[in-house]
């Protein structure tokens, strides 16, 4: 292995080091070490432990299929925000009854939203802009070149349908989520079993021929299979350990300090943390778009998407149930519904935008000046900076209004594409039930 490989390896497992001594020891989650100190040693870790993972999943890439690969890199890189959300869960179901529950399962939902919304306020339109921006120096083919004020694009994937579409078939569920006033067992059933059926299809799938990779995973492909395996759970394993024991920390450290300098607590949980445990994933895929792998960049944020709208919303009410000691639906108020039904719209637009398989730089930048606007206003109206003749769950229907309208808009301007992308999907399901069937079972 060149020496080049092994340096970079070596350098990126270094920066988990300190953390990694910190975490055994116990001092990680002391006192004795200052809130500083925690955030820039757990935040170093966190960017060790993204390369690792980034450098897993590619190398995977070449013994099972491109979605798979990109599902697993998904999961691991937002399992922080899973162990953040189940904390709040669990203590919601411990604690019912009580204010400490009622407030706990606020949060819950609070911080799933957030971190939802994040994930395309900031992270899709965020990576399109920077793909775009980084297209003149990386030569990226994924982005189209365009006359005109803000219309380069950036194409995707159009292997990425399945993931849209069951992405699609989420959001549409999430829309009556908070009609029963609770997150309950039919919508576990059902969001889990959407991720179920999506992971069965993928999994069904062909290895694709893989794409030539350069630097660390096109020299850890070189390797036999059977090493090639073990080095690829190993890279997965301990890289899911450092992030999933250090975005705790960097999170809390980042909490502690914005509540030192007046922010509220509750802002902080919906969207310091979640921005937080979601940087795992914004390394990893900026890294792929570094390496003009902006289709596959593209592709794990909408698997991690897909994943949090099904799975994380869907294992909350289990968390609360076995807290609880008996099944019961996670509560939430008007509030945290409206929170809900905001980040189901957003989706909805964000959606629309894709379902042409790509996204312009001006519609990159609508979804963020929307986002950010929408965090903006809320938090002037909760500092009491602005008066507005609403309420906060007022103002969230309204911004809940302007994404479905953008989007049905959309919807009905590209409904032929729509149409194509259904078809495309259920081919892909087609032939993934019937794949290793006898020609006489598949017909």
């Amino acid at each position: 292995m060149k020496r080049r490989v092994i340096g970079a390896i070596a350098g990126a497992v270094g920066l988990t080091i300190p953390w990694l001594i910190l975490w055994l020891t116990g001092l990680g989650h002391s006192d004795s070490i200052p809130t500083g100190a925690i955030v820039v040693v757990s935040g170093l870790a966190v960017l060790g432990g993204s390369f690792l993972l980034a450098w897993g999943a590619e190398t995977a890439e070449k013994d099972v299929p491109r979605a798979f690969a990109i599902a697993v890199l998904a999961v691991l890189a937002v399992a922080p925000e899973y162990a953040v959300d189940a904390l709040y869960a669990w203590n919601a179901g411990a604690f019912a009854g009580m204010p400490r529950g009622t407030e706990s399962a606020h949060l819950a939902v609070a911080n799933m939203t957030g971190a939802n919304r994040i994930l395309i306020g900031i992270g899709w339109s965020g990576i399109a802009l920077f793909t775009i921006y980084r297209a003149h120096k990386t030569g990226d083919p994924a982005v189209q070149r365009r006359s005109g004020i803000l219309t380069d694009a950036l194409s995707l994937d159009r292997d990425i349908n399945l993931e849209i579409t069951f992405l699609f078939l989420a959001t549409l569920w999430a829309l009556v989520v908070p009609i029963n006033g609770g997150i309950d067992a039919l919508d576990m059933a059902v969001l889990v079993g959407l991720y179920i059926a999506y992971i069965v299809v993928i999994l069904r799938g062909d290895v694709e021929i893989p794409e030539e990779h350069g630097g660390v995973p096109g020299a850890l492909q070189q390797n036999p299979k059977r090493y090639r395996i073990a080095i690829v759970l190993s890279l997965f394993a301990y890289s899911g350990l450092i992030i999933f024991t250090a975005v705790e920390p960097f999170a809390h450290g980042l909490e502690q300090i914005g509540q030192s300098i007046g922010i509220p607590s509750f802002f902080m949980i919906q969207w310091i943390a979640p921005l937080a445990s979601e940087s795992p994933e914004l390394i990893v895929v900026a890294y792929l778009v570094n390496k003009a792998r902006s289709t596959a960049g593209f592709s794990a944020l909408i698997s991690s998407k897909l994943n949090q709208w099904t799975l994380l919303i869907g294992t909350l009410v289990l968390v609360y149930s076995i807290a609880l000691g008996q099944y019961g639906p996670l509560p939430f108020d008007q509030k945290q519904a409206g929170e809900i039904w905001l980040t189901a719209a957003q989706s909805f637009f964000a959606l629309s935008l894709l379902i042409n398989f790509e996204i312009s730089a001006r519609e990159a930048i609508t979804l963020l000046v929307l986002f950010v606007s929408q965090v903006v206003i809320e938090f002037l109206m909760i500092q009491e900076l602005v008066r507005l003749p609403l309420s906060s769950y007022e103002l969230l229907l309204v911004f809940s209004g302007i994404y479905v309208v953008l989007g049905s808009v959309l919807l009905v301007i590209r409904w032929q594409a729509l149409k194509r992308l259904f078809r495309r999907s259920a081919k892909t399901v087609r032939e993934a039930t019937s794949l290793g069937q006898s020609p006489t079972e598949s017909h």
